[in-house]
């Protein structure tokens, strides 16, 4: 007779005893904390780079260089005049990659999803705060490679954590049986 998995036990717990909320919080917490520390970083690095960069460049190395810029629009500076627009899909966004943190089964989802949060949660507060209206602020871009457009850690955040979803993806697919 085999034993139930610890997780599977943990499961029955939360069934039995009503501590599902709990147990729902709980698997949201990291990708919170992981959203949260992402906001603070790329709030700090764009507070930096605003006092730093005036109308300077600074060269880093190779071609790597800050270089002040802001973006009113969405990726590649497209779509100017879109930042309420855009604003709200972000916060979309934030909600629904939080409501499948619970159902997620790789564990690399919920810190993903808190990279892409993060990220996205970061160019909010920019178009929040930084403009002269409701979500039509500019998102403060500074880190220039010269091969691609300008960008941010809020960016980076949603880039890398973008891949790291395609991956659990992929991987989900993998170990799930194919229906005949």
């Amino acid at each position: 007779m085999s034993r139930p998995s610890p997780r599977s036990r943990r499961r029955e717990t939360h069934r039995n005893d009503g501590s599902l909320a709990r147990g729902l919080v709980r698997s949201r917490r990291g990708p919170l904390i992981v959203a949260a520390v992402v906001v603070v970083l790329d709030q700090v690095s764009k507070h930096l780079a605003v006092n730093a960069l005036d109308d300077r460049m600074v060269d880093i190395v190779g071609s790597l260089r800050f270089n002040l810029a802001f973006n009113e629009g969405m990726a590649f500076s497209r779509g100017n005049g879109l930042g309420p627009i855009i604003g709200v899909v972000a916060l979309v966004v934030v909600v629904v990659l939080l409501v499948s943190v619970g159902r997620a089964t790789n564990r690399w989802y919920p810190r993903a999803a808190g990279l892409v949060m993060g990220g996205a949660l970061g160019n909010v507060v920019d178009r929040l705060f930084r403009g002269r209206a409701w979500l039509r602020g500019a998102v403060v871009d500074f880190i220039d490679v010269q091969w691609w457009p300008i960008f941010n850690v809020a960016d980076m955040a949603v880039t890398v954590g973008g891949v790291l979803l395609l991956l659990t993806s992929l991987s989900a697919e993998r170990r799930s049986p194919v229906p005949r």
